[in-house]
Protein backbone atom coordinates (compact mmCIF):
# COMPACT_ATOMS: atom_id res chain seq x y z
CA UNK A 1 0.00 0.00 0.00
CA UNK A 2 1.57 3.37 -0.76
CA UNK A 3 1.90 5.25 2.48
CA UNK A 4 1.07 9.12 0.78
CA UNK A 5 -1.02 11.20 2.12
CA UNK A 6 -3.81 11.04 -0.18
CA UNK A 7 -3.71 7.29 0.52
CA UNK A 8 -4.98 8.01 4.22
CA UNK A 9 -8.26 9.19 3.09
CA UNK A 10 -7.95 11.29 5.95
CA UNK A 11 -10.63 14.94 6.37
CA UNK A 12 -8.96 17.15 8.96
CA UNK A 13 -11.85 17.94 11.68
CA UNK A 14 -14.49 15.57 9.96
CA UNK A 15 -15.67 13.38 12.81
CA UNK A 16 -17.12 10.60 10.70
CA UNK A 17 -13.72 10.01 9.58
CA UNK A 18 -13.34 6.11 8.51
CA UNK A 19 -10.69 4.24 10.29
CA UNK A 20 -7.91 3.44 7.47
CA UNK A 21 -5.05 1.13 6.76
CA UNK A 22 -2.67 3.87 6.57
CA UNK A 23 -4.25 5.41 9.84
CA UNK A 24 -3.95 1.75 11.46
CA UNK A 25 -0.06 1.60 9.97
CA UNK A 26 0.74 5.43 11.37
CA UNK A 27 -1.12 4.53 15.14
CA UNK A 28 1.72 1.59 15.32
CA UNK A 29 4.19 4.26 14.96
CA UNK A 30 2.47 7.19 17.24
CA UNK A 31 -0.49 7.34 18.15
CA UNK A 32 -0.53 10.87 18.10
CA UNK A 33 0.30 11.39 14.15
CA UNK A 34 -3.36 9.88 13.64
CA UNK A 35 -4.91 12.86 15.91
CA UNK A 36 -2.83 15.52 14.07
CA UNK A 37 -3.35 14.31 11.04
CA UNK A 38 -7.47 14.38 11.53
CA UNK A 39 -7.55 17.47 13.61
CA UNK A 40 -4.84 19.57 13.40
CA UNK A 41 -4.32 22.51 10.59
CA UNK A 42 -2.61 21.17 7.31
CA UNK A 43 -0.01 24.44 7.07
CA UNK A 44 1.88 23.88 10.20
CA UNK A 45 3.32 20.18 8.49
CA UNK A 46 6.59 20.24 7.58
CA UNK A 47 7.39 19.91 4.01
CA UNK A 48 8.08 16.02 3.05
CA UNK A 49 11.71 15.05 3.57
CA UNK A 50 13.17 14.12 0.24
CA UNK A 51 13.92 10.53 1.61
CA UNK A 52 9.91 10.41 1.99
CA UNK A 53 9.11 11.25 -0.82
CA UNK A 54 11.71 8.30 -2.66
CA UNK A 55 10.24 5.87 -0.74
CA UNK A 56 6.77 6.89 -2.24
CA UNK A 57 8.43 6.82 -5.54
CA UNK A 58 10.22 3.27 -4.84
CA UNK A 59 6.91 1.57 -3.52
CA UNK A 60 4.65 2.95 -6.36
CA UNK A 61 7.56 1.81 -8.99
CA UNK A 62 8.36 -1.55 -7.26
CA UNK A 63 4.20 -2.22 -7.28
CA UNK A 64 4.28 -1.60 -10.92
CA UNK A 65 7.50 -4.10 -11.39
CA UNK A 66 5.53 -6.84 -9.14
CA UNK A 67 2.57 -6.95 -11.32
CA UNK A 68 4.49 -6.59 -14.43
CA UNK A 69 6.46 -9.32 -13.95
CA UNK A 70 4.70 -11.90 -11.51
CA UNK A 71 1.30 -11.76 -12.07
CA UNK A 72 -0.73 -11.76 -15.47
CA UNK A 73 -4.40 -11.51 -16.04
CA UNK A 74 -5.04 -8.97 -13.30
CA UNK A 75 -8.19 -6.37 -13.24
CA UNK A 76 -6.36 -2.96 -12.74
CA UNK A 77 -8.31 -0.29 -11.07
CA UNK A 78 -5.08 2.33 -10.53
CA UNK A 79 -6.47 4.50 -13.16
CA UNK A 80 -10.26 4.60 -11.85
CA UNK A 81 -11.26 7.54 -9.41
CA UNK A 82 -11.42 6.47 -6.12
CA UNK A 83 -15.68 7.49 -6.62
CA UNK A 84 -15.81 5.00 -8.95
CA UNK A 85 -13.30 2.32 -7.46
CA UNK A 86 -14.82 0.68 -4.72
CA UNK A 87 -18.30 -0.10 -7.07
CA UNK A 88 -15.85 -1.17 -9.87
CA UNK A 89 -13.52 -3.60 -6.93
CA UNK A 90 -17.65 -5.01 -5.93
CA UNK A 91 -18.49 -5.88 -9.45
CA UNK A 92 -15.19 -7.29 -10.03
CA UNK A 93 -15.64 -9.23 -6.80
CA UNK A 94 -18.93 -10.54 -7.64
CA UNK A 95 -17.74 -11.94 -11.30
CA UNK A 96 -15.17 -14.08 -9.08
CA UNK A 97 -11.84 -12.30 -11.04
CA UNK A 98 -8.85 -14.23 -9.39
CA UNK A 99 -6.96 -11.20 -9.07
CA UNK A 100 -7.51 -7.40 -8.80
CA UNK A 101 -5.33 -4.63 -8.34
CA UNK A 102 -5.79 -1.38 -6.56
CA UNK A 103 -9.20 -2.02 -5.27
CA UNK A 104 -11.03 -0.38 -2.52
CA UNK A 105 -13.43 -1.73 -0.48
CA UNK A 106 -15.19 -0.68 3.00
CA UNK A 107 -17.98 -1.80 5.43
CA UNK A 108 -18.86 0.17 8.19
CA UNK A 109 -16.74 2.30 9.41
CA UNK A 110 -13.80 1.04 8.15
CA UNK A 111 -12.01 1.79 4.94
CA UNK A 112 -9.38 -0.17 3.06
CA UNK A 113 -7.45 0.02 0.08
CA UNK A 114 -5.37 -3.41 -0.70
CA UNK A 115 -2.45 -3.57 -2.93
CA UNK A 116 -4.44 -6.98 -4.38
CA UNK A 117 -7.38 -9.14 -3.45
CA UNK A 118 -7.00 -12.67 -4.20
CA UNK A 119 -9.47 -15.51 -5.24
CA UNK A 120 -9.31 -18.40 -3.18
CA UNK A 121 -11.53 -21.35 -1.99
CA UNK A 122 -14.26 -19.19 0.16
CA UNK A 123 -13.97 -15.91 -0.92
CA UNK A 124 -10.57 -13.08 -1.22
CA UNK A 125 -7.15 -12.97 0.76
CA UNK A 126 -6.00 -9.44 0.95
CA UNK A 127 -2.23 -8.36 -0.02
CA UNK A 128 0.20 -5.90 0.15
CA UNK A 129 3.41 -5.17 -1.48
CA UNK A 130 6.06 -3.66 0.09
CA UNK A 131 9.58 -2.92 -1.14
CA UNK A 132 11.12 -4.03 2.30
CA UNK A 133 11.25 -6.86 3.64
CA UNK A 134 7.82 -8.68 4.72
CA UNK A 135 9.03 -9.55 8.36
CA UNK A 136 11.70 -8.65 10.88
CA UNK A 137 14.91 -10.99 12.81
CA UNK A 138 15.07 -13.79 12.30
CA UNK A 139 18.65 -15.69 12.48
CA UNK A 140 19.63 -19.40 12.68
CA UNK A 141 18.32 -19.57 16.42
CA UNK A 142 14.95 -17.38 15.87
CA UNK A 143 12.26 -17.25 13.37
CA UNK A 144 11.52 -13.92 11.83
CA UNK A 145 8.66 -12.46 12.94
CA UNK A 146 5.38 -10.22 11.39
CA UNK A 147 5.90 -6.68 11.37
CA UNK A 148 2.87 -5.11 13.40
CA UNK A 149 2.38 -1.98 10.84
CA UNK A 150 2.30 -4.22 8.14
CA UNK A 151 -0.28 -6.41 10.34
CA UNK A 152 -2.98 -4.12 11.39
CA UNK A 153 -3.22 -3.05 7.75
CA UNK A 154 -3.92 -6.62 6.29
CA UNK A 155 -6.30 -7.10 9.30
CA UNK A 156 -8.26 -4.18 8.56
CA UNK A 157 -8.72 -5.62 5.35
CA UNK A 158 -9.60 -9.17 6.21
CA UNK A 159 -11.99 -7.54 9.07
CA UNK A 160 -14.47 -5.73 5.78
CA UNK A 161 -14.10 -8.82 3.64
CA UNK A 162 -15.32 -10.54 6.58
CA UNK A 163 -17.82 -7.90 6.95
CA UNK A 164 -19.02 -8.18 3.50
CA UNK A 165 -19.10 -12.62 3.98
CA UNK A 166 -16.41 -12.18 0.82
CA UNK A 167 -13.07 -13.24 2.84
CA UNK A 168 -11.57 -16.58 2.48
CA UNK A 169 -9.91 -17.02 6.05
CA UNK A 170 -8.37 -14.82 8.67
CA UNK A 171 -5.40 -14.22 6.75
CA UNK A 172 -3.26 -12.30 4.46
CA UNK A 173 -0.07 -12.51 2.59
CA UNK A 174 2.90 -9.97 1.92
CA UNK A 175 4.69 -9.33 -1.66
CA UNK A 176 8.17 -8.43 -0.28
CA UNK A 177 11.56 -6.82 -1.86
CA UNK A 178 12.88 -9.92 -1.68
CA UNK A 179 10.02 -11.51 -4.35
CA UNK A 180 8.89 -13.52 -1.42
CA UNK A 181 5.25 -13.90 -0.52
CA UNK A 182 5.10 -13.92 2.90
CA UNK A 183 1.77 -15.38 4.73
CA UNK A 184 0.44 -13.08 7.70
CA UNK A 185 -1.95 -15.56 9.85
CA UNK A 186 -4.21 -13.85 12.17
CA UNK A 187 -5.22 -16.03 14.23
CA UNK A 188 -1.89 -17.56 15.35
CA UNK A 189 -0.37 -16.43 18.69
CA UNK A 190 2.98 -14.08 18.19
CA UNK A 191 5.25 -16.10 20.48
CA UNK A 192 5.57 -18.49 22.87
CA UNK A 193 5.78 -16.01 25.47
CA UNK A 194 2.61 -13.73 24.14
CA UNK A 195 -0.12 -15.58 23.60
CA UNK A 196 -2.44 -12.53 22.08
CA UNK A 197 -2.84 -12.83 17.92
CA UNK A 198 -1.95 -10.49 15.47
CA UNK A 199 -5.97 -9.95 15.17
CA UNK A 200 -6.32 -8.89 19.20
CA UNK A 201 -3.03 -6.53 18.13
CA UNK A 202 -5.67 -5.33 15.29
CA UNK A 203 -8.65 -4.96 17.70
CA UNK A 204 -6.63 -2.72 20.21
CA UNK A 205 -5.53 -0.54 17.29
CA UNK A 206 -8.84 -0.73 15.61
CA UNK A 207 -10.65 0.23 18.97
CA UNK A 208 -7.61 3.10 19.39
CA UNK A 209 -8.25 4.57 16.28
CA UNK A 210 -11.78 5.01 16.80
CA UNK A 211 -11.16 6.30 20.19
CA UNK A 212 -9.20 9.30 18.44
CA UNK A 213 -11.14 9.86 16.03
CA UNK A 214 -14.30 10.62 17.93
CA UNK A 215 -12.28 12.57 20.63
CA UNK A 216 -12.58 10.09 23.00
CA UNK A 217 -8.84 9.87 23.32
CA UNK A 218 -7.11 13.13 22.66
CA UNK A 219 -3.45 12.32 22.13
CA UNK A 220 -0.17 14.37 23.09
CA UNK A 221 2.89 14.24 20.93
CA UNK A 222 5.92 12.06 22.76
CA UNK A 223 9.83 12.32 21.41
CA UNK A 224 11.22 9.31 19.85
CA UNK A 225 13.44 8.14 17.11
CA UNK A 226 10.89 7.85 14.16
CA UNK A 227 10.15 11.48 14.94
CA UNK A 228 12.28 13.09 12.30
CA UNK A 229 10.78 12.07 9.09
CA UNK A 230 7.64 12.79 10.27
CA UNK A 231 5.70 15.97 9.03
CA UNK A 232 4.66 17.42 12.43
CA UNK A 233 8.27 16.95 13.97
CA UNK A 234 8.70 20.98 13.97
CA UNK A 235 5.24 21.47 16.09
CA UNK A 236 5.35 18.38 18.31
CA UNK A 237 8.79 19.12 19.29
CA UNK A 238 7.43 22.71 19.87
CA UNK A 239 4.63 21.22 21.66
CA UNK A 240 6.81 19.12 23.87
CA UNK A 241 9.09 22.14 24.81
CA UNK A 242 5.72 24.07 26.02
CA UNK A 243 4.55 20.65 27.90
CA UNK A 244 8.33 20.46 29.60
CA UNK A 245 7.62 16.75 28.51
CA UNK A 246 8.86 13.86 30.54
CA UNK A 247 9.52 12.16 27.12
CA UNK A 248 12.36 14.31 26.76
CA UNK A 249 14.10 12.45 28.95
CA UNK A 250 16.11 10.02 26.57
CA UNK A 251 15.27 6.52 26.60
CA UNK A 252 12.33 7.22 28.70
CA UNK A 253 9.49 6.98 25.90
CA UNK A 254 5.55 7.16 25.43
CA UNK A 255 4.49 3.84 27.18
CA UNK A 256 6.61 5.31 30.49
CA UNK A 257 5.74 8.80 29.90
CA UNK A 258 2.07 8.05 30.55
CA UNK A 259 2.50 5.79 33.34
CA UNK A 260 4.07 8.64 35.45
CA UNK A 261 2.18 11.30 34.02
CA UNK A 262 -0.54 11.51 36.64
CA UNK A 263 2.01 11.92 39.57
CA UNK A 264 4.93 13.62 37.40
CA UNK A 265 3.41 15.91 34.77
CA UNK A 266 6.85 17.89 33.93
CA UNK A 267 10.75 18.04 33.43
CA UNK A 268 11.12 20.31 35.85
CA UNK A 269 8.63 19.17 39.05
CA UNK A 270 10.58 15.43 38.07
CA UNK A 271 13.69 17.64 38.31
CA UNK A 272 12.72 18.95 41.98
CA UNK A 273 11.47 15.82 43.26
CA UNK A 274 12.58 13.75 46.10
CA UNK A 275 12.00 9.81 44.92
CA UNK A 276 11.37 8.06 48.13
CA UNK A 277 7.44 8.15 48.19
CA UNK A 278 7.79 6.36 45.23
CA UNK A 279 9.87 3.23 45.66
CA UNK A 280 8.70 0.67 48.18
CA UNK A 281 11.08 -2.42 48.13
CA UNK A 282 12.89 -1.52 44.89
CA UNK A 283 9.30 -0.89 43.52
CA UNK A 284 7.43 2.05 42.12
CA UNK A 285 3.94 2.36 41.14
CA UNK A 286 5.01 2.87 37.56
CA UNK A 287 3.98 0.48 34.87
CA UNK A 288 7.51 -0.70 33.13
CA UNK A 289 9.71 1.52 35.61
CA UNK A 290 11.59 -0.17 38.05
CA UNK A 291 13.41 1.66 40.60
CA UNK A 292 16.70 1.58 38.89
CA UNK A 293 15.60 3.07 35.81
CA UNK A 294 13.36 5.80 37.46
CA UNK A 295 16.19 7.28 39.34
CA UNK A 296 18.30 7.39 35.97
CA UNK A 297 15.20 8.86 34.44
CA UNK A 298 15.58 11.19 37.60
CA UNK A 299 18.89 11.78 36.77
CA UNK A 300 18.78 12.57 33.79
CA UNK A 301 15.70 15.30 34.81
CA UNK A 302 17.93 17.29 36.96
CA UNK A 303 21.01 17.13 34.40
CA UNK A 304 17.91 18.93 31.79
CA UNK A 305 17.20 21.23 34.23
CA UNK A 306 20.86 22.33 35.57
CA UNK A 307 21.42 25.53 35.19
CA UNK A 308 25.12 24.79 34.03
CA UNK A 309 24.72 21.37 32.67
CA UNK A 310 28.08 19.09 32.09
CA UNK A 311 28.08 15.28 30.89
CA UNK A 312 29.60 13.08 33.55
CA UNK A 313 30.70 9.48 33.82
CA UNK A 314 28.33 7.05 35.88
CA UNK A 315 31.43 4.40 36.25
CA UNK A 316 34.78 4.19 35.57
CA UNK A 317 35.86 3.04 31.93
CA UNK A 318 39.17 2.01 29.85
CA UNK A 319 39.91 3.78 26.52
CA UNK A 320 43.00 1.79 25.60
CA UNK A 321 45.90 4.26 24.00
CA UNK A 322 47.06 2.58 20.40
CA UNK A 323 49.40 4.13 18.07
CA UNK A 324 46.47 3.64 15.10
CA UNK A 325 43.14 4.19 15.86
CA UNK A 326 40.36 3.63 12.90
CA UNK A 327 36.63 5.11 13.22
CA UNK A 328 34.32 3.12 11.28
CA UNK A 329 31.13 4.07 9.85
CA UNK A 330 28.75 2.04 6.72
CA UNK A 331 26.28 3.42 4.67
CA UNK A 332 23.81 0.79 3.80
CA UNK A 333 20.17 1.02 1.58
CA UNK A 334 17.91 -1.29 3.02
CA UNK A 335 15.57 -1.75 0.29
CA UNK A 336 18.22 -2.26 -2.21
CA UNK A 337 19.69 -4.76 0.28
CA UNK A 338 23.30 -3.21 -0.79
CA UNK A 339 25.77 -1.72 1.92
CA UNK A 340 27.15 0.73 -0.93
CA UNK A 341 30.04 2.61 1.72
CA UNK A 342 32.86 1.60 3.71
CA UNK A 343 34.06 4.81 5.30
CA UNK A 344 37.45 4.67 7.68
CA UNK A 345 38.93 7.86 9.14
CA UNK A 346 42.43 6.80 10.55
CA UNK A 347 44.26 8.77 12.88
CA UNK A 348 47.91 8.04 14.39
CA UNK A 349 49.27 8.87 18.17
CA UNK A 350 45.98 10.13 18.94
CA UNK A 351 47.03 13.56 16.94
CA UNK A 352 43.85 15.12 14.61
CA UNK A 353 46.64 16.17 12.54
CA UNK A 354 47.57 13.18 10.52
CA UNK A 355 43.76 12.08 10.31
CA UNK A 356 42.80 10.85 6.33
CA UNK A 357 39.28 9.49 5.30
CA UNK A 358 39.09 6.32 2.96
CA UNK A 359 36.13 5.58 1.56
CA UNK A 360 35.22 2.08 -0.43
CA UNK A 361 32.37 3.07 -2.45
CA UNK A 362 30.27 1.27 -4.61
CA UNK A 363 30.03 2.15 -8.63
CA UNK A 364 26.87 0.78 -9.02
CA UNK A 365 24.22 -1.24 -7.22
CA UNK A 366 25.79 -4.71 -8.83
CA UNK A 367 26.81 -7.31 -6.61
CA UNK A 368 30.01 -6.95 -7.87
CA UNK A 369 30.43 -3.15 -6.59
CA UNK A 370 28.86 -4.38 -3.35
CA UNK A 371 31.87 -7.41 -2.82
CA UNK A 372 34.70 -5.27 -4.01
CA UNK A 373 34.15 -2.87 -1.62
CA UNK A 374 33.10 -5.11 1.01
CA UNK A 375 36.89 -6.87 0.38
CA UNK A 376 39.05 -3.62 -0.08
CA UNK A 377 37.30 -2.88 3.13
CA UNK A 378 37.75 -5.63 4.77
CA UNK A 379 41.73 -6.30 3.57
CA UNK A 380 41.98 -2.11 5.13
CA UNK A 381 40.08 -3.00 8.29
CA UNK A 382 42.59 -5.95 9.23
CA UNK A 383 45.88 -5.28 7.80
CA UNK A 384 47.33 -4.11 11.36
CA UNK A 385 46.54 -6.05 13.71
CA UNK A 386 47.28 -3.81 16.69
CA UNK A 387 45.03 -1.19 15.19
CA UNK A 388 41.66 -0.45 17.44
CA UNK A 389 38.68 -0.08 15.59
CA UNK A 390 35.78 2.42 17.01
CA UNK A 391 32.06 2.25 15.46
CA UNK A 392 29.15 3.73 17.02
CA UNK A 393 26.27 1.04 17.92
CA UNK A 394 25.50 -2.74 16.52
CA UNK A 395 24.90 -1.79 12.92
CA UNK A 396 28.13 -2.20 11.59
CA UNK A 397 29.06 -5.54 12.84
CA UNK A 398 25.45 -6.62 11.86
CA UNK A 399 25.46 -5.63 8.74
CA UNK A 400 29.19 -7.35 8.62
CA UNK A 401 27.56 -10.56 9.51
CA UNK A 402 25.16 -10.13 6.50
CA UNK A 403 28.19 -9.69 3.89
CA UNK A 404 29.95 -12.10 5.13
CA UNK A 405 27.33 -14.78 4.27
CA UNK A 406 26.82 -13.26 0.88
CA UNK A 407 30.45 -13.39 0.15
CA UNK A 408 31.69 -15.94 2.02
CA UNK A 409 35.17 -16.10 -0.07
CA UNK A 410 36.02 -12.23 1.55
CA UNK A 411 36.27 -13.90 5.24
CA UNK A 412 35.12 -16.17 7.56
CA UNK A 413 32.38 -15.98 10.10
CA UNK A 414 35.23 -16.65 12.91
CA UNK A 415 37.27 -13.60 11.27
CA UNK A 416 34.43 -10.80 11.71
CA UNK A 417 33.62 -12.28 15.01
CA UNK A 418 37.21 -11.77 15.84
CA UNK A 419 37.30 -8.38 13.99
CA UNK A 420 34.87 -7.08 16.64
CA UNK A 421 36.05 -8.75 19.63
CA UNK A 422 36.12 -6.11 22.35
CA UNK A 423 40.14 -6.19 21.73
CA UNK A 424 40.02 -5.43 18.49
CA UNK A 425 36.91 -3.02 18.23
CA UNK A 426 34.80 -0.89 20.76
CA UNK A 427 31.21 0.27 19.72
CA UNK A 428 30.81 3.53 21.98
CA UNK A 429 27.54 3.30 22.09
CA UNK A 430 26.87 0.01 23.81
CA UNK A 431 30.06 -0.14 25.40
CA UNK A 432 30.77 2.91 26.89
CA UNK A 433 27.93 6.15 25.99
CA UNK A 434 24.90 3.88 26.82
CA UNK A 435 26.45 2.40 30.22
CA UNK A 436 29.02 4.40 31.61
CA UNK A 437 28.12 7.91 30.82
CA UNK A 438 25.09 10.66 31.01
CA UNK A 439 24.43 14.01 28.88
CA UNK A 440 22.09 17.00 29.17
CA UNK A 441 20.83 15.77 25.82
CA UNK A 442 17.53 14.73 24.35
CA UNK A 443 19.02 11.27 22.83
CA UNK A 444 22.45 9.85 22.63
CA UNK A 445 22.65 9.63 19.30
CA UNK A 446 25.92 10.09 17.62
CA UNK A 447 24.92 13.12 16.04
CA UNK A 448 23.23 14.73 18.81
CA UNK A 449 26.55 14.49 21.09
CA UNK A 450 28.84 15.35 18.69
CA UNK A 451 26.62 18.39 18.20
CA UNK A 452 26.73 19.16 21.87
CA UNK A 453 31.06 18.85 21.64
CA UNK A 454 31.05 21.34 19.44
CA UNK A 455 31.09 19.04 16.08
CA UNK A 456 29.02 20.42 12.39
CA UNK A 457 28.44 18.41 9.56
CA UNK A 458 29.16 19.70 6.33
CA UNK A 459 25.76 19.17 5.30
CA UNK A 460 22.93 20.61 6.13
CA UNK A 461 20.35 18.34 6.81
CA UNK A 462 22.78 15.25 7.48
CA UNK A 463 21.05 11.74 8.54
CA UNK A 464 21.44 8.12 7.30
CA UNK A 465 17.94 8.44 5.18
CA UNK A 466 19.78 11.70 3.13
CA UNK A 467 22.50 9.56 2.53
CA UNK A 468 19.60 6.67 1.07
CA UNK A 469 18.20 9.22 -1.05
CA UNK A 470 21.44 10.43 -2.51
CA UNK A 471 22.71 7.18 -3.33
CA UNK A 472 19.05 7.19 -5.13
CA UNK A 473 20.14 9.96 -7.19
CA UNK A 474 23.86 8.78 -7.85
CA UNK A 475 22.22 5.36 -8.91
CA UNK A 476 19.97 6.99 -11.53
CA UNK A 477 22.11 10.10 -12.64
CA UNK A 478 25.44 9.21 -11.45
CA UNK A 479 25.99 13.07 -10.70
CA UNK A 480 29.35 13.10 -9.48
CA UNK A 481 28.27 16.28 -7.15
CA UNK A 482 26.08 13.56 -5.34
CA UNK A 483 28.87 10.68 -4.93
CA UNK A 484 30.90 12.93 -3.27
CA UNK A 485 27.88 14.33 -1.21
CA UNK A 486 27.82 10.98 0.41
CA UNK A 487 31.41 10.75 0.80
CA UNK A 488 31.24 13.69 2.98
CA UNK A 489 28.86 12.99 4.80
CA UNK A 490 30.00 9.22 5.78
CA UNK A 491 33.66 11.28 6.56
CA UNK A 492 31.78 13.39 8.96
CA UNK A 493 30.27 10.39 10.78
CA UNK A 494 33.69 8.88 11.57
CA UNK A 495 35.29 11.94 12.73
CA UNK A 496 32.53 12.82 14.75
CA UNK A 497 32.58 9.35 16.15
CA UNK A 498 36.43 10.25 17.20
CA UNK A 499 35.07 13.67 18.51
CA UNK A 500 32.89 11.82 20.83
CA UNK A 501 35.72 9.32 21.85
CA UNK A 502 37.92 12.15 22.63
CA UNK A 503 35.21 13.82 24.72
CA UNK A 504 34.44 11.07 26.47
CA UNK A 505 38.48 10.88 27.40
CA UNK A 506 38.04 14.10 28.60
CA UNK A 507 35.62 12.90 31.33
CA UNK A 508 37.45 10.32 32.52
CA UNK A 509 40.48 12.86 32.87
Amino acid sequence: MSLEPEATATRAGASSQPVTGSMLYDLIQCPHRVYADTFSVASERDEVSPFVRMLWERGSNFEAQVMGSRVAGYVDLTSVSRHERERLTREAMDRGEPLIYRGQISADDLLGMPDVLRKEVGGYVPGDIKSGAGEFGGDDEHEPKPKLHYAVQLALYVDILQRLSLAAGRRGFIWDVRGEEVSYDFDKPISERKPRTLWDEYLTAREGARSILSTVTVTRPAYSSTCKLCHWHTRCLSDLEAMDDLSLIPHLGRAKRDAMLDYIPTLAEFASMELHSFITKGRTPFARVGEKSLRTFHTRARLLKSPSPAPFLKESISLPLVSRELFFDIEVDPMREICYLHGIVERLEGDNATERFIGFFTEDESEQEEERAFAEAWAYLTADPNALVYYFSKYERTIYRKLQAKYPSVCTREDVEALFHPEKAIDLYFDVVFPATEWPTRDYSLKTLARYLGFNWRDENPSGAASIEWFDRWVKGRDPADRQRILEYNEDDCRATRVVLDGIRALAA
